[in-house]
């Protein structure tokens, strides 16, 4: 058997090329046999997010927070109630109905209380 390879244009194929991030690295990449002159110190900006931070115009209001925590936390766990509950029954309904299937008698469960 012959197999068959795709033909293939070179319109398709394209070769992107990535430029690093920030304007050191790039530097260090174009240039590396350079000697590295001592700049002056620059100010080094923390490393944190607070730059981009805005004023609140209210501050938090912690116990709508908590509630509103809360009443996700209850939804979570119904929905998850709900979906264990219903993947049981459908579970039990496949059991039921196979033994139907295999003509059993005995497929209904009784309950005595």
């Amino acid at each position: 058997m012959k197999t068959q390879r795709p033909i293939v244009q070179d319109d398709d194929h394209r070769v992107i090329q990535f430029r690093p991030r920030n304007a050191l690295h790039a530097s260090q990449l174009q240039a590396p046999l350079q000697p590295q002159t001592r700049q002056p110190e620059k100010l080094i900006e923390p490393l944190d997010l607070s730059r981009y931070e805005k004023p609140r115009a209210a501050p938090d209001d912690f116990r709508q927070r908590m509630l509103a925590n809360i009443a996700a936390f209850a939804f979570t766990v119904a929905l998850t109630a709900v979906g264990i509950w219903l993947a049981m029954s459908i579970a039990d309904l496949r059991r039921t109905q196979d033994c139907v299937l295999m003509a059993r008698r005995d497929c209904v469960r009784i309950s005595i209380h």
